[in-house]
């Protein structure tokens, strides 16, 4: 397709992560200062994904990022390179799986019209329901960002698809994005926050005595098996790691998906170029691993990503996906574990509802009309519904969730 022109700035499609430097992209991926890492934005991990086969034309994930540059001009007679204003991930879709904000019904409604809602632009992480920013620019600007999204509706409205879809992004940017015409859609996960903990037990203190007891118990009826649990990160992890706990994905997503999204090869590659940003906790009995979960270590944040097991133990999964991640945070200071999507149940454990943000161009004034009637009333039974949780959380009526939350 041609690049979209904005006075002296061109945006252009990339149709891989190959097509541009890792530390060009990095630079708006991550760029430091008041902006923490975000492993999931780094051309580390989005070249991991296409390497491997696991975001490809072939699996529906076409890559069509957008980049959006600065023409190159005259400074004292010599013509300067183009300037890298701003990155936007982004792919060409030919379903909605591995997406986790469902739009099935949306996809659905328009077939029963009589229209093709496949393809579609997805600006996201493909299998990765952790926020994150999705408008990414060296340093914060909203000129830029706005720009970014102005220029994403101009590619869709070019490659005539019927819809954009932003998700998991930043409240901020979902805020801006609303205001240039995007549909703004609101749902919620659990979030585990970190006041400043010294330790597990210190956490808790300040829930309420049942509760405090049920963690306990679950902590102890766990590991009740002879069960060894394993933090693995950094140079430590190997190929024999990694083969263990894709045995534990594939068990578990061939029983829930039927057909899991990651190739073997992305362990390898995540091991090669993130392994100091990657925890493995893993569970060992009788001498052999018998289940797992991978995260991803940001620079505030603990992100858990997936889990698996050979074996059934009461409350393992509870164990190595909410406690041991908790354990971790505290250990390494991190502001706030993100256990991944959907599960109520992890109220009951310390996690508290997070609103959870992402915006929506469509191309039929009709349909958009509709849709935006759906999301005024599905944020207002959402937004409700976080209230309704917190106030059923697991913390002593003297605790200050505001200060939880906060990380003070």
């Amino acid at each position: 397709m041609p690049d979209t022109d904005t006075s002296t700035r061109t945006a252009r499609i990339l149709h891989g992560m190959d097509e541009i430097q890792a530390d060009c992209w990095n630079r708006c991926a991550n760029p430091g200062g008041t902006v923490p890492y975000d492993p999931f934005v780094s051309h580390e991990f989005l070249s991991a994904l296409e390497e491997s086969g696991s975001a490809t034309g072939r699996t529906g994930w076409q890559p069509f990022h957008l980049c959006l540059e600065e023409k190159g001009h005259e400074k004292q007679g010599l013509k300067t390179d183009d300037v890298l204003l701003g990155v936007m991930p982004m792919y060409v879709k030919g379903h909605s799986q591995g997406e986790y904000v469902f739009d099935y019904a949306w996809a659905d409604a328009w077939h029963r019209a009589g229209q093709n809602y496949y393809p579609k632009l997805q600006a996201s992480i493909p299998f990765t329901p952790a926020t994150g920013r999705r408008l990414l620019v060296p340093e914060p600007d909203p000129e830029t960002e706005r720009l970014l999204l102005g220029a994403a509706m101009q590619v869709s409205e070019q490659i005539d698809v019927s819809s954009l879809h932003i998700t998991f992004m930043p409240e901020s940017q979902w805020q801006l994005a609303g205001s240039l015409g995007y549909l703004k859609r609101m749902d919620q996960q659990y979030h585990w926050h970190n006041p400043g903990y010294g330790s597990f037990e210190e956490f808790l203190a300040e829930l309420s005595s049942k509760k405090r007891k049920n963690l306990r118990r679950e902590r102890r009826d766990a590991l009740a098996s002879g069960i060894e649990v394993e933090w693995v990160t950094g140079a430590d992890l190997t190929e024999a790691h990694w083969d263990a706990f894709y045995r534990f994905y594939m068990d578990t997503g061939n029983r829930k998906w039927g057909s899991p999204y990651l190739t073997r090869q992305f362990f390898s590659l995540i091991g090669e170029r993130l392994a100091d940003q990657t925890l493995l906790v893993l569970c060992r009995r009788a001498d052999r691993y018998i289940a797992g979960a991978l995260n991803f270590i940001g620079g505030d944040t603990l992100f858990g990503r997936n889990w698996g097991c050979i074996e059934h133990h009461p409350f393992l999964h509870f164990e190595v996906c909410y406690y041991q991640a908790i354990d971790f945070a505290i250990e390494r200071g991190l502001k706030k574990v993100e256990a991944g999507a959907q599960g109520s149940h992890k109220v009951a454990r310390g996690y508290l509802p997070s609103a959870t943000y992402s915006a929506h161009w469509i191309s039929d004034s009709g349909f958009r009309d509709a849709v935006r009637r759906f999301l005024e009333d599905e944020r207002r039974y959402v937004a409700e519904d976080i209230d309704y949780t917190e106030t059923h959380s697991p913390f002593k009526s003297t605790v200050d969730l505001g200060r939880i939350r906060s990380g003070a």
